[in-house]
């Protein structure tokens, strides 16, 4: 069986090779394809991809000429992704890749089809950070578990982990942050796909050290929740 790690990255040269190495450095008893997905960075990230695709040419990688988000840099991993089960990571060390053996488990298992990380469960450690952020992503998903009526407790976390077969059957189309509302609410419109979450860690970044989502972010987030709960497409 084949995992395959989507990478999407966005200008996180202080950080990409560092994340790479603790993804190489997991051990999850699976055949490994890394697919690393450049959205058109400016900071040096690509010439350090470019070094990482000359030494590794078995690792997939697309480089996008224009910003388009990260909704579109996933459907450009997913698009390469060839493995049984499709794992998200980020590339800016918020996220800890020595969980990939717990978010797999369920799947593995044979007791899902889908895994979501959640920071909200506990089982990690978590960095203290912004107040507002957490009570914006608890009532997102609040919001959005009203609307697809599934009860997640972190809709908004990197770590989701999908059958290929479950994503070839979905139809995405949000460029940029709205994507987690999006594949959240086509999930759950499958009904038959058997949905698990597991505690994950979370080292959050500040908007010094290069966090991205802003409040711009959870409105669209918020459209989306509404616009994807009559949307009737897959």
């Amino acid at each position: 069986m084949k995992l395959s790690i989507v990478i999407p990255v966005y200008n996180e040269v202080a950080t990409i090779a560092d994340l790479v190495k603790l993804v190489c450095a997991v051990d999850t008893g699976l055949e490994r394809e890394l697919v690393i997905v450049d959205d058109c960075s400016h900071d040096g990230t690509r010439a350090v991809l470019e070094k990482m695709q000359a030494a590794h040419p078995d690792w997939k990688f697309a480089f996008h000429e224009i910003n388009r988000g990260k909704g579109a840099a996933l459907r450009s991993g997913f698009a390469a992704a060839t493995g049984d089960i499709v794992l998200i990571q980020d590339a800016d060390l918020e996220y800890d890749p020595k969980d990939y053996k717990a978010l797999l488990a369920p799947i593995l298992d044979g007791h899902a089809d889908v895994v979501y990380g959640s920071r909200f469960l506990g089982g990690g450690p978590h960095r203290v950070a912004f107040f507002w952020h957490y009570v914006g992503n608890r009532f997102l998903t609040l919001l959005s578990n009203m609307m697809t009526n599934i009860n997640l407790t972190d809709m908004e976390v990197c770590y989701k982990v999908f059958r290929r077969e479950v994503l070839q059957k979905l139809s995405l189309q949000e460029e940029r942050f709205g994507f987690e509302v999006e594949i959240t609410a086509k999930v759950a419109r499958g009904g038959k796909w058997r949905i698990y979450e597991v505690p994950v860690a979370y080292y959050g970044r500040s908007y010094e050290e290069g966090k991205k989502i802003t409040w711009r972010d959870g409105f669209r987030a918020l459209w989306c929740i509404l616009k994807y709960r009559f949307c009737t497409d897959t």
